[in-house]
């Protein structure tokens, strides 16, 4: 399902450039890619938690449907807000650009 999120932009700047850039970063300004970064790793961690998890199902290890269904749909709704949160980045992106042309 990571997959789906290839679709960025190829020019799109994910670290501060510039001198006046590299002073806000140790000021924290790459505090958002770090939250960012963080935020796909933990959203990738639930999606193969899920498929563990019916994996786990289908071999008889797990009886519970319960716990495999709330991994599945933690998974699916966390990587729903991603999408969300990726297609609000673009989206806040091409309005910048659009201002500075």
């Amino acid at each position: 399902m990571l997959e789906k999120i290839g679709n960025l932009p190829e020019n799109l700047p994910l670290e501060p450039q510039g001198k006046k850039a590299g002073a806000k970063d140790k000021a924290g300004g790459g505090e958002f890619l770090n939250t960012l970064k963080g935020f796909m790793s933990e959203v990738n961690q639930l999606q193969k938690e899920a498929g563990e998890s019916i994996n786990r199902l289908a071999t008889g290890d797990i009886n519970d449907i319960h716990d495999v269904m709330v991994a599945v749909e933690k998974a699916n709704v966390s990587f729903e807000l991603m999408m969300e949160i990726r297609n609000k980045i673009i989206e806040a992106y091409r309005e910048v650009m659009r201002m500075q042309m």
